[in-house]
């Protein structure tokens, strides 16, 4: 008989670098089962066409995963000119073929069109769904229905190179933007089309690609150097204030007691002896409400 999978307790957040080809939640099963740990999560997923940063969250660090979703997102993305396919990507059927007439100075200067608030329509092949199915349930039974524009914001968009029919962009945006959307828009603006063919995701927040590991070197590791690539819990919580509480009042805290502070109002990640307690939030009189609180081992 086959030994049952031990699980054990495991706290913080490990950074990613997933390969193409595999969801996100793939990623996640795997790297969990590697580090034995009982509870996991992430942040949001990335398409498995994508490759990059995919913050995991283990145990107490599940608790603020959320806290990463509305963060602002970069890429680096290929495009080619001239083809769309049915999904935006290069997994998708082609629907239409145009020339490439346009040179890398009329790129460059279309970009700015596409910088700042813009509005986009998400794709059919997404996540969101509509009387409960996801869109791309409906896409792939050949059904297209109305999507409403959505107001989202591209901070940087820069031309890395551009070569013929092919270019490569870094992107960063906010929450809800579709890359794919923006290449096809794009490829709408120079009077052609364009479809993404590859997409890398090289920073979430303040997280950068840098600072992850991939699974295949995870795999060849001992279970001690893989703890080493766990980071703090309140990694996913560096962009709010901190507030540090003495002992009682960390006490009444972790037992979901309002403290009085003189903090500045909104949320916190909240401190006692320089160890988290969780995730607070502050009103205009000062008092400290917990709205996440770990648990003590």
């Amino acid at each position: 008989m086959t030994a049952r999978k031990a699980w054990r307790r495991v706290d913080g957040v490990l950074l990613l670098d997933k390969p193409t080809g595999m969801s996100s939640n793939s990623a996640l099963q795997a790297t969990r089962r590697l580090f034995s740990a009982a509870k996991a999560g992430h942040t949001g997923t990335l398409d498995p066409l994508a490759s990059g940063l995919l913050p995991l969250c283990f145990g107490e660090a599940t608790k603020f995963s959320v806290d990463l979703l509305a963060a602002d997102k970069t890429y680096e993305a290929e495009l080619q000119f001239g083809v769309r396919t049915d999904t935006g990507d290069a997994d998708g059927a082609v629907i239409m073929r145009c020339p490439v007439d346009f040179g890398e100075s009329e790129l460059a200067a279309t970009l700015h069109r596409f910088r700042g608030p813009i509005r986009q329509i998400p794709p059919m092949y997404s996540a969101l769904k509509r009387d409960g199915r996801p869109l791309y349930e409906l896409a792939r039974q050949g059904i297209e229905v109305e999507r409403e524009a959505r107001e989202v914001t591209v901070h940087e968009l820069r031309l890395l190179n551009f070569s013929g029919d092919r270019c490569r962009l870094r992107i960063a945006c906010s929450k809800g933007t579709y890359v794919r959307s923006l290449a096809e828009d794009l490829g709408a603006a120079l009077a052609s089309a364009a479809h993404l063919t590859a997409l890398r995701r090289v920073a979430v927040g303040a997280l950068s690609i840098v600072d992850a590991v991939t699974l295949d070197q995870l795999a060849e590791m001992q279970e001690s150097d893989r703890a080493a690539w766990l980071l703090a819990p309140d990694t996913l919580l560096q962009s709010l204030p901190a507030v540090s509480l003495d002992g009682p009042a960390g006490l009444r805290f972790v037992h979901g007691n309002p403290v009085t502070t003189a903090a500045l109002p909104g949320r916190c990640r909240v401190y006692a002896d320089a160890c988290l307690l969780g995730l607070g939030e502050v009103d205009e009189v000062g008092n400290l409400r917990p709205r996440r609180v770990l648990s003590v081992r």
